[in-house]
């Protein structure tokens, strides 16, 4: 099944900036995101989003996946 992705570069940003973005986005999309139809892909060089936002999405019942990439770290967020 082909879904739409939506990536966000939050690159710069930090707390609670980043978590409230992403968030904001997951709760405007969440219908797409629950039917599998959607993956948000985060952007991020701020460390403590790898361990906030991971949680919070989860705690929402959604699947998260935590790559570190080159210069910054790539958060995965949608259904299986």
């Amino acid at each position: 099944m082909k879904h739409r992705v939506i990536e966000l570069d939050i690159l710069g940003q930090v707390c609670p900036a980043c978590l409230l973005v992403v968030l904001r986005t997951i709760n405007e999309n969440r219908v797409q995101l629950r039917r599998g139809e959607l993956r948000i892909n985060i952007k991020t060089d701020h460390r403590d989003t790898t361990r906030t936002i991971p949680e919070s999405a989860r705690k929402m019942g959604y699947d998260v996946a935590v790559r570190k990439m080159e210069t910054y770290y790539e958060i995965s967020i949608g259904k299986s």
